[in-house]
């Protein structure tokens, strides 16, 4: 088929493939795109067109592909690839799981150290901890109220003290 035989031809396809390439794409621009894409392949590519076939059909086939090739490249580009090991990220939401271990693990140590506190320091703190007020620990107690202040007071610098030994690091946190 000669050069001029061909743009004969594609010229009497033309409005078929520009109605082809808008039913496609649903978009007038995207459908010009692609009837120029169309138009650039198979005249590139004419003289893979053996005559005696249908050429409107490899027209259209030609458009298809490039629109279906198209479609795949642009939901490929939209995939989140997740490189994790194990995939564990996948599908997990807006759901975060917290690990409270290493703070349960220092309310743990942090219990151990009152325990070991005297009863005299430890009941006081407490009750104070409990949300007592140092009247009501007094009244209870059958305390003075200076003696219950202070006993806490003592009981908090006791604390802190343990706990510089058990973490010198947070010596500039505590103070």
């Amino acid at each position: 088929m000669s050069t001029i035989e061909f743009f004969e031809r594609f010229n009497k396809v033309t409005s078929l493939l520009h109605a082809f390439a808008f039913n496609l794409t649903k978009n007038k621009d995207d459908a010009q795109d692609l009837y120029q894409e169309t138009a650039f392949r198979a005249i590139k590519n004419k003289e893979k067109f053996i005559p005696g076939t249908n050429f409107k059909a490899w027209l259209m086939t030609i458009m298809k592909n490039i629109f279906i090739n198209a479609y795949r490249k642009r939901i490929k580009r939209n995939t989140i690839m997740d490189a994790t090991d194990n995939n564990y990220f996948i599908n997990s939401g807006n759901r975060t799981v917290v690990n409270r271990g290493g703070s349960n693990m220092l309310i743990e140590e942090l219990t151990k150290m009152i325990e070991e506190l005297e009863d005299g320091f430890k009941i006081p703190f407490l009750m104070h901890y409990q949300g007592y007020k140092y009247h009501e620990i007094a009244d209870q107690m059958e305390l003075p109220l200076g003696t219950v202040k202070s006993r806490i007071f003592f009981a908090r610098k006791e604390l802190k003290k343990k706990i510089k030994v058990r973490y010198p690091v947070a010596e500039s946190i505590i103070d």
